[in-house]
Formats: C-alpha cells, sequence, structure tokens
C-alpha cells in the first residue's frame, strides 16, 4: 500500500510517500481502508519535530496521521466480526495510508447520514473544543468567554459550542477580518484583532472592566500572558497550544491576587504522549 512517511523531521519536504506492507489487525484492533485522513496543527508539529510530547522524537521513519475515516475491511481476534464492512472513524497511528489499524476501543460507527469528511474533522478537534469548555474551565450559566484564535477549527468549534453550553457572552479573537467575520457568523457576541495594540484593553472596555471569566488559549507568548490580565475574578484561562512557539510565563502571585487559575488541556493525539489514554476515554464518553 501507499503511506505518507517522514524518515527525518522538518518543513514538508520531509513529507515522502512510499510503498510499505498493508498491516494485519492485531487482536483488538480492526484494519481500516482509509477514505479521509485528518490533517491537525498537531500533526504539522510532530512532523517539525517540536510537539509538546516527550514521544514526539520517536524512532524514524513513521507513518504520520492520527484519525481516519473509511471502512473496516479485517478485524483482529476479539472484535465482533460484523464491523467488517461498517463505516468507522477512528484514532490510529499512521493514517496518512491507504490502511490503517485502529484499536477497536477508539473506532466508533458512523450513520449513513455523517459524511467521512465531516466525521474526521469533528473527532479530535471536536472531543478538544468540548473538554475545553466542560472538563478544564466547567463553563457556568451566565459566564463569559473570550476564544482566541477562533476562526480555527477547535477555536470555531468552542465558539460554535460556548451559548449552548450556558455562556451568555462570547468574544472571539483573530487576526484578520475575514476571521472575525466568520466568528461573528458562528455566533460571537463580539469580535477583537488580537494583532492590534491595545487588544487587552478592548476586552476590558467591552465587559465594563470585569474581564472575561473563561478564556480559551492556543498562541501563547505575549497573547497568552495578556488573557491573563482580561480575566475576571476567579476567572480560567484554559491553555491548549502554542502556535506562537513561545510559552507563556505565568507567576503564582499573579494568579493569588484574583483568585484565578491556568489549566492545560493537551489535544487528544493517541499516538503522542498521554493522549492515548484520553482518547481512550474520551470518545467513549462523547461520541457513541
Amino acid at each position: 500500500m501507499k503511506a505518507v512517511r517522514i524518515h527525518h523531521t522538518g518543513g514538508p519536504d520531509v513529507l515522502v510517500v512510499e510503498d510499505v506492507e498493508t498491516p494485519k489487525p492485531p487482536p483488538g484492533t480492526v484494519l481500516v481502508k482509509v477514505g479521509v485522513s485528518g490533517v491537525n496543527y498537531t500533526d504539522v508539529m510532530a512532523r517539525q519535530g517540536i510537539y509538546m510530547s516527550r514521544e514526539s522524537g520517536r524512532d524514524l521513519p513513521r507513518t504520520m496521521g492520527t484519525e481516519v475515516a473509511g471502512v473496516v475491511t479485517a478485524v483482529g481476534e476479539g472484535v465482533e466480526p460484523d464491523l467488517v464492512g461498517s463505516r468507522v472513524v477512528a484514532f490510529v497511528e499512521g493514517g496518512y495510508a491507504e490502511y490503517a489499524v485502529a484499536d477497536r476501543r477508539l473506532t466508533f460507527r458512523l450513520p449513513e447520514s455523517v459524511e467521512l469528511g465531516d466525521a474526521v474533522a469533528f473527532l479530535v478537534q471536536g472531543i478538544t473544543a468540548w473538554e475545553l469548555l466542560v472538563d478544564r474551565a466547567r463553563l457556568r450559566e451566565g459566564e463569559t468567554v473570550l476564544v482566541h484564535s477562533a476562526a480555527g477549527v477547535v477555536g470555531s468549534l468552542a465558539l460554535h459550542s460556548a451559548h449552548p453550553l450556558g455562556a451568555s457572552r462570547v468574544i472571539a479573537t483573530a487576526s484578520t477580518a475575514s476571521k472575525l467575520a466568520l466568528a461573528s457568523r458562528l455566533g460571537a457576541t463580539d469580535t477583537v484583532n488580537y494583532t492590534e495594540p491595545g487588544w487587552a484593553d478592548r476586552v476590558l472596555d467591552l465587559t465594563d472592566g470585569r474581564g472575561v471569566d473563561v478564556v480559551i488559549e492556543a498562541v501563547g507568548g505575549d497573547i497568552g500572558e495578556e488573557s491573563l490580565r482580561i480575566l475576571a475574578d476567579n476567572g480560567r484561562l484554559v491553555v491548549y497550544g502554542v502556535a506562537s512557539k513561545r510559552m507563556s510565563a505565568f507567576a503564582g502571585s499573579q494568579l493569588m491576587q484574583r483568585n484565578q487559575g491556568v489549566l492545560a488541556d493537551q489535544p487528544v493525539e493517541p499516538g503522542l504522549g498521554h493522549g492515548r489514554d484520553r482518547a481512550a476515554a474520551a470518545p467513549a464518553r462523547r461520541c457513541r
């Protein structure tokens, strides 16, 4: 079969298409004929060799990709045979290929009404957005939420979900007018361009100086540090990425002054670090 692999980390040019042996499903797994493979920002970071996980420097070469949708063509020992022929979405290792092996616990049947591409787009990003708002921020009825990078997939899903989960106001930030327009269409109450000087003051003006209860943050650097300034008393800043490639610095004394909290959520990536354990639990709760 054909697979997209890397022999060393670097730019897009390190991705190569190679012929490799089609895998056989071990016990407890299924073999999926891949129809659609997801491409996530974490895949890009892993390809560059800068992903947050300590396992990002694993032995090379390897096939990229952590989520696929397609049709089950074979099952390993201990897996129900009637799964063969089913349309599924699954977490995998080596999803940039014609076939991929998935743990049965991380494989989910798809109704005919759900397109393969839609299923893949939701798997990692959708679970991450849910966990940011529900499991980490513990969003409460009537609170104000600010979502950074609101035009990205996780950001847009968090933005779209915040109102139904109880937020009374959702402020979206992005870097261009077109991205801010998209955020407005997805339900943002207000929009702010976070590349412009004074963006944090603009947020404080919008909230009459109170700040926001929850910040969903994936930029890092100065944006992350300024985000602490716009948190209300008892506010929660939830970090799930470092797009700027510079970690934000926070001091405990800053948080103590207004009883604030900084939490973290690593995107669900079963092939990278502790994401495997979270992925085994999260889809079972959210996606059956």
